[in-house]
């Protein structure tokens, strides 16, 4: 079975999206090859757009003077190792990282010294992948999409969308590193907001199913979840559970969800190209610091708060990045 989804089969997969204007043999030898490894394709189309867009500011055309080489693991993350091992033997001149975590965690395993730029949304330093934020050394830095605010903001809009909110369901990923430290951090933030916070393992879809089973016969108020890749992989499906419950939550609008509050990802991927690009030019992504998103984007779904029996406030609408109808 081959490992890996090669260029031409990645552009058809995007439905064309952007083409090749040069082709194999034409490509220079000196060609510096950017390796990206996704945990999955989900939403692959905006965020290699927004990076391509990255890399064309930091001076760098795909297919005119860098080439790209695709990997992911289509949600198998079992996969990882092996996808990145195939980036290393390819000797590819950076390697980006995207997604969950477990893609950062298995690159570094693979390799020492070839420069990794991550995108994801997990503290670097908690997970052991760099040792500080403004002087990363070693061979990762990237871009990180937690900021200390976002589940207090989250927790934020949703009392002021349903003021009588005494207990939060918080649905995590037991298999992600980054649970722990989350789930202590949204425990002080809900405390401090006045919220009672009940835990729910859900780390497939199946335990996704049985957690919104359990935080309606438990009778949970609402709902929030950790950052974490399935979430936003499986967010019709918590739309659609959270529909059948009735249950106000933390859910992509986009994808049927009440509300959200979230990093701009198009914006961390932009980054992540730029960063890429200084790499290339002969900066060491030991000396450059973990940048922190700062762009966060607050969607709301009118008619998914209608079908909750919900009436959104005009001060929410008012500072609401978008407002679905």
């Amino acid at each position: 079975m081959r490992i890996c989804l090669r260029r031409r089969e990645f552009m058809a997969g995007l439905g064309g999206a952007a083409a090749w204007p040069l082709a194999a043999g034409a490509q220079q030898p000196t060609m510096p090859v950017v390796g990206t490894l996704f945990a999955t394709p989900e939403q692959a189309a905006a965020r290699v757009a927004a990076f391509r867009g990255g890399l064309s500011e930091a001076g760098y055309v795909e297919g005119r003077n860098v080439a790209i080489e695709y990997r992911w693991a289509n949600n198998d993350l079992d996969r990882l190792p092996e996808l990145a091992a195939d980036l290393v033997r390819r000797q590819v001149a950076v390697i980006v990282t995207t997604g969950a975590v477990n893609t950062t965690i298995a690159a570094k395993a693979a390799t020492l010294t070839i420069p990794i730029v991550f995108v994801h949304g997990s503290d670097p330093v908690d997970v052991g992948l760099v040792s500080r934020m403004d002087r990363p050394g070693g061979n990762v830095t990237g871009v990180t999409m937690v900021s200390r605010d976002t589940e207090a903001k989250r927790l934020e809009f949703l009392r002021e969308l349903v003021p009588s909110i005494k207990t939060i369901g918080y649905l995590v990923n037991p298999s992600n590193p980054n649970t722990r430290s989350e789930t202590r951090e949204m425990g002080a933030v809900a405390s401090a907001s006045g919220f009672r916070l009940q835990v729910f393992d859900a780390g497939s879809e199946r335990e996704i199913d049985s957690a919104f089973a359990a935080m309606a016969k438990q009778k949970v108020d609402a709902f929030a979840n950790a950052v974490d890749q399935i979430f936003t992989d499986h967010a019709r499906q918590i739309a659609a559970l959270a529909a059948r419950y009735k249950l106000p939550g933390t859910c992509d609008p986009h994808a049927g969800g009440l509300m959200n509050y979230a990093p701009n990802n198009a914006d961390g991927h932009r980054q992540a190209g730029l960063y890429v690009g200084r790499i290339l030019k002969g900066e060491k992504p030991g000396d450059l610091p973990v940048v922190r998103t700062t762009k966060f984007d607050f969607a709301i779904n009118l008619k998914t708060a209608k079908a909750l029996g919900l009436t959104v406030p005009p001060n929410l609408l008012a500072i609401a990045d978008e407002v679905i109808e």
